[in-house]
């Protein structure tokens, strides 16, 4: 695609947002003892001001998180989500993604600041450096190789893996390796390199995530449909060929361009380390590592405010929708 053609449809995406300003989000109280600020939160009455957004307009276009597939792959569910097509391409509605960015966003700040840990998911090739590096750099756990059947569902086994592999390493740095026999400490070191490869990054997972953060929800269907079944809140890049309906904190993107996916998932990685600021400043003496197995009490009180952030998410979603219906669009996405 020629630079003259890139440049048509980036003018196209801009028609989204001209006339915008600058963008009005709720921000939190000021009290000394509070410590929340941000987009989206509230704490007593809150106010309106004027903020700086978590990703702008010309990021994403940049980064070419408006592009989606070719019109003939679509899923019609994504409908809400596009803006129209050009040379056979859906365009993403970067306002819509912006709206949902803020959302998850503010999601993931609150569900870290309160105690909550994040799987980054992303095992394709354009996401595995981005999901390892952000997700180490903030602190969390990732799977970026493989995702093996059971990692949400069948924890308990996962876990006793993860305390396999921990072991063979207090062997090896300990140099019990080189006290075996070599064929012996040979296949003991490739099953050492392949339980790395698969469980590195939850290694300090004591228990199931809050939330995962997928990259690419078709080839990740599997730990799309685990978390669903264990009502699990799912924040993912959904592209045009995707049915956002299994995706609790659906952000519209290119889940395939490496820069859309590294913008995106360090989008992410801000939340969370906006929430752990959020976490110490609450509890200066708080150690921000691993956290324990909640009690059932503590439990119960947390899957309240996941419920309850959902609840919101929706009720948002569903005063877009109305407000879209109202405006009685006549651009309707071409499907071959």
């Amino acid at each position: 695609m020629s630079l003259w053609a890139l440049a048509d449809i980036a003018d196209s995406v801009l028609q989204v947002v001209k006339g915008l300003g600058s963008l009005q989000l709720t921000t939190s109280c000021t009290s000394a003892n509070c410590g929340r600020f941000g987009v989206g939160l509230v704490c007593g009455e809150p106010q309106k001001e004027k903020i700086m957004a978590v990703v702008t307009m010309r990021q994403m276009l940049e980064a070419g998180v408006h592009f989606g597939h070719q019109t003939r792959r679509w899923n019609p569910k994504m409908k809400q989500f596009i803006f129209g097509e050009r040379n056979g391409i859906h365009i993403l509605n970067l306002d819509q993604t912006m709206e949902r960015v803020e959302v998850a966003y503010g999601f993931v700040r609150d569900l870290v600041a309160n105690g909550g840990t994040i799987l980054f998911v992303g095992t394709k090739k354009q996401a595995q450096d981005p999901i390892r590096n952000y997700a180490e750099k903030c602190g969390m756990h990732y799977v970026n190789e493989r995702w093996l059947g059971g990692m949400l569902t069948n924890f308990e086994t996962i876990s006793k893996r993860v305390g396999k592999m921990q072991e063979y390493e207090r062997m090896q740095a300990s140099g019990e390796f080189d006290a075996m026999p070599k064929k012996e400490a040979l296949l003991l070191g490739r099953e050492l390199e392949k339980l790395q490869k698969n469980l590195s990054g939850m290694s300090k997972l004591s228990r199931r995530p809050d939330a995962i953060f997928v990259l690419d929800t078709m080839k990740e269907h599997i730990a799309v449909t685990e978390a669903n079944k264990l009502k699990i809140p799912v924040i993912a890049v959904v592209d045009s060929n995707v049915d956002p309906d299994l995706i609790q904190f659906p952000i519209p993107g290119n889940d395939d361009a490496i820069r859309a996916n590294d913008l995106l998932t360090r989008v992410i990685a801000e939340a969370v380390t906006e929430g752990r600021y959020i976490a110490q400043k609450r509890n200066p003496a708080a150690a921000v590592v691993e956290q324990t197995p909640r009690t059932a009490e503590e439990l119960a009180a947390f899957e309240a405010q996941q419920a309850d952030a959902r609840r919101q998410a929706a009720e948002a979603q569903a005063e877009r929708e109305a407000r879209l219906a109202a405006q009685k669009s006549t651009d309707t996405p071409a499907a071959e």
